[in-house]
């Protein structure tokens, strides 16, 4: 398992900058009490445990490839008592054999532009929905890299790899029958679609 390309985990000072109200952004991505969810390409939790909060008492599974950083997690998580959520050492491209059941939302923040086989990604988001789901997959604006500052220093993936809403809406439409259900606009640099089967 390897991580996908240019999306390295930031540090928390800055990604504290561009949302400094992550259980905010959940609601606004559509996360409510009682949803099952998977956050893919968790890294150290910065979405993930407000999302056990939010989604208590349904289950939270933080997925990610790297260990360390789901070690990071699942200690932060035993500091601050968050019991409904659940690190999952796993590949994005095999999300439903990672999972022990069905979830109501899958969530893959800032990791799309860096997917080498969007097509098989977006099948295994697909597997791993209950009926109803929910995948939502949160970018980077395409805009040039050097007008995406945090303190000072341009951040996020390479131009070149960043994705529009009509590319990332024509990657994930037509495969496994998903239909987009919302366009949400995440300042200062993002934007989420949210698709259903």
């Amino acid at each position: 398992m390897e991580s996908f390309e240019h999306t390295g985990q930031p540090d928390w000072d800055w990604w504290g900058r561009l949302w400094p109200a992550p259980g905010e952004t959940l609601r606004d991505l559509g996360v409510e009490a009682g949803d099952s969810v998977a956050e893919v390409g968790c890294g150290n939790g910065y979405f993930a445990l407000p999302a056990a909060r939010i989604a208590a008492p349904a289950p939270v599974y933080a997925v990610d490839v790297d260990e360390s950083l789901l070690a990071e997690l699942e200690t932060l998580a035993d500091r601050q008592g968050v019991e409904t959520l659940h690190p999952v050492r796993g590949d994005a491209r095999s999300l439903g054999d990672v999972l022990p059941e069905p979830v109501d939302r899958v969530i893959l923040a800032n990791a799309f532009h860096g997917v080498d086989d969007r097509g098989r990604v977006v099948r295994a988001a697909a597997e791993a929905l209950a009926p109803g789901g929910q995948f939502v997959v949160v970018n980077w604006a395409a805009r040039p890299r050097a007008e995406t500052t945090v303190l000072g220093e341009p951040r996020g993936p390479p131009t070149d790899c960043r994705l529009s809403p009509d590319e990332t809406r024509a990657a994930v439409e037509g495969v496994a029958g998903f239909t987009e259900r919302a366009h949400v606009s995440l300042p200062p640099y993002h934007y989420a679609l949210r698709f259903e089967r």
